[in-house]
């Protein structure tokens, strides 16, 4: 499946934010990428790059490429209820954001290798599609392999002070959780103004 490969702090320094994690380079140059950086911060932004700025911000967070998040954008829209908080759920949902919730990976890249790699598994069965929707109900576990076990105990040892979200029920001991139930916009808590990717499809 097709995914974003490129630079990742170089990213996180065009937004201004972490992006895909913790990052070194990001905090010694905190400012965008090239020869005017410390001061292309300074530039006035169109209202559609702002609307276009807040949309990429939220597509590189979730690992998606452009095709696959105007799908989702989408099926949000066809929903019932608020399109941005759809759209920010159905991106929750997926298996790899779920599997790094968890803190069963460190970052949402290393959750996508983990599903795509065979180490996890729903209701028991083993998916290795990142993009799998979860619904509540589902129990999303580690698969009973030594090598997935010592890989998953191995990251979790790395984000010990890493809080689980109250809409998993974390069973730490046996590497397994139950999706409760699906988080509100608040719960989710999103780094971008979501409302403006809204206006920004809507154009």
């Amino acid at each position: 499946m097709a995914r974003y490969t490129g630079p990742t702090a170089k990213i996180s320094r065009r937004f201004g934010v972490e992006l895909f994690g913790p990052s070194k380079a990001f905090a010694r140059r905190p400012f965008p990428p090239g020869q005017h950086g410390v001061r292309a911060g300074r530039k006035k932004k169109s209202d559609y790059g702002i609307m276009l700025a807040e949309k990429q911000k939220l597509r590189f967070m979730y690992g998606v490429l452009e095709g696959q998040f105007r799908k989702y954008y989408e099926e949000a829209s066809r929903r019932t209820g608020v399109t941005g908080e759809i759209l920010l759920q159905l991106l929750e949902l997926r298996l790899d954001n779920l599997v790094y919730r968890l803190n069963f990976a460190n970052s949402r890249a290393a959750a996508r290798q983990m599903v795509s790699h065979g180490h996890i598994t729903v209701n028991g069965k083993k998916v290795n599609i990142a993009s799998y929707s979860c619904k509540p109900g589902d129990v999303i576990a580690v698969a009973d392999k030594a090598r997935s076990q010592a890989l998953v105990n191995r990251f979790m040892s790395l984000t010990a002070n890493a809080v689980t979200p109250d809409w998993l029920e974390l069973d730490a001991a046996k590497l397994s959780a139950k999706l409760a139930r699906i988080p509100s916009q608040e719960e989710i808590a999103p780094i971008v103004n979501v409302q403006l990717i809204v206006e920004f499809y809507s154009r």
